[in-house]
């Protein structure tokens, strides 16, 4: 009997076709592969969930925190939380691909690895953002009744410029999270590496405050891993977010550009 086996699909198996897809229908793909996935749904249900719920909880202590405290910060604050959800979502959108095989017949469909690699990004942040901004909507009216101090809403660097900004840190951690997916290719090891970066490394690095002068600048490196400088841009009343934009600019677009090259230089 003879047995048939699956071959990697190289470079040169993935010939164009003659009707070749518009970026249209390549995002419309991607949509549809992206939320019918109950993963998917899992992760944006437990950003939802820790970021409602921590939000409320920092409300009910505001009274506590002093006269000063912004009460955007009640709604911005999970995010050093959510941000893992939102990375390891970013991971798992790629690698599922990879260990069902479906990535095959993406790349078959679509020769053109640039073209996939941003419609997924595309797909991915936009879907990220929308939520992001239903769940700062729940969470704001759902602490409304709860904050000593309600949000100055007309005052936009205490209330709509930050929450926007945390926004784009949730989109900026989800597209962290796809192109280490991109990289590693494999789920467990795209997820480690995300949750390395988002969260361990500034732990880590911040222990060095305790070993004096001579490490200070592991300390100060510190400010341009991806969850500081998201904190940065996303403090309310920050004036300089240059370098905080830079940096999270800067963690987005390197996995990116990596991962696409491997896509262009592995066979799939």
């Amino acid at each position: 009997m003879t047995v048939l086996t699956a071959q990697p699909l190289t470079r040169s198996d993935a010939r164009p076709s003659t009707h070749r897809l518009s970026f249209a229908h390549l995002l419309r793909s991607e949509w549809i592969k992206i939320v019918t996935l109950r993963s998917t749904w899992w992760s944006l249900g437990v950003a939802a969930v820790l970021s409602i719920g921590i939000s409320m909880m920092i409300a009910a202590a505001s009274e506590n925190f002093g006269p000063g405290y912004p009460a955007v910060s009640a709604i911005l604050s999970p995010t050093q939380f959510t941000m893992l959800v939102a990375g390891v979502l970013g991971a798992i959108v790629i690698t599922g691909e990879y260990s069902t095989g479906m990535i095959r017949s993406t790349l078959t469909a679509e020769p053109r690895r640039g073209a996939v690699v941003l419609a997924k990004a595309v797909v991915i942040a936009g879907l990220m953002a929308v939520a992001s901004v239903v769940i700062y909507g729940v969470a704001i009216a759902a602490t409304a009744p709860i904050l000593a101090e309600g949000i100055d809403w007309s005052e936009p660097s205490q209330s709509i410029v930050p929450l926007a900004l945390g926004v784009l840190s949730m989109v900026a951690f989800t597209l962290i999270g796809l192109g280490f997916g991109f990289m590693v290719r494999n789920g467990a090891g795209a997820i480690a590496v995300t949750v390395g970066v988002l969260f361990v490394l500034p732990i880590v690095f911040s222990l060095f405050s305790m070993a004096g002068e001579d490490w200070r600048w592991i300390v100060d490196l510190a400010e341009y891993l991806p969850m500081n400088a998201a904190a940065a841009i996303a403090s309310p009343g920050t004036e300089d977010l240059t370098a905080p934009l830079l940096a999270l600019g800067a963690w987005v677009l390197a996995p990116m550009v990596i991962g696409w090259g491997v896509l262009r230089t592995r066979d799939a």
